[in-house]
């Protein structure tokens, strides 16, 4: 059965956003790789969070940049919305978001219990993108209830 071997995003400030997800989320990075044709250079972030791949990998983010790419605007767009990290508790959100906040990352959204059942809190990465941290104890079956 195919599964997801990593997400990859593209940034202007490689190394900030490689610092925002090591130190925020724990991931460890590969060294840098660059396409010196092409200009692309890339890091591979990957989380020790249990969950393991046939090569013994945790969950993997690529992070890429290249000098023709563009920064994306502020503005919605269509494409990938965000990516979430969840954590053991209601409490670890609150945590982690107070002391994202405090040492200046935005946090725009929360901590709050949304529609469909997540207990979350978004903040924004070097770049802009969305970074959703939720509570673990979600379940499928939240989303299912009507009326929610």
């Amino acid at each position: 059965m195919p599964r997801i071997d990593h997400a990859a995003i593209w940034v202007a400030d490689l190394e900030g956003t490689r610092d925002f997800y090591l130190r925020w989320f724990g991931g460890r990075a590969n060294g840098q790789y660059h396409n010196p044709r092409t200009g692309l250079r890339t890091y591979i972030i990957t989380f020790d969070d249990g969950a393991r791949t046939s090569a013994g990998r945790g969950t993997r983010l690529e992070l890429m940049s290249r000098p023709d790419v563009a920064a994306h605007s502020d503005m919605e767009a269509l494409g990938w919305a965000h990516i979430s990290f969840a954590l053991p508790d209601r409490a670890g959100v609150d945590d982690l978001a107070e002391r994202a906040r405090a040492a200046g990352v935005p946090v725009i959204d929360g901590p709050r219990q949304t529609g469909d059942g997540y207990y979350e809190a978004v903040l924004l990465d070097p770049e802009g993108n969305r970074v959703e941290i939720v509570a673990g104890d979600y379940t499928d079956a939240v989303a299912e209830r009507p009326g929610v």
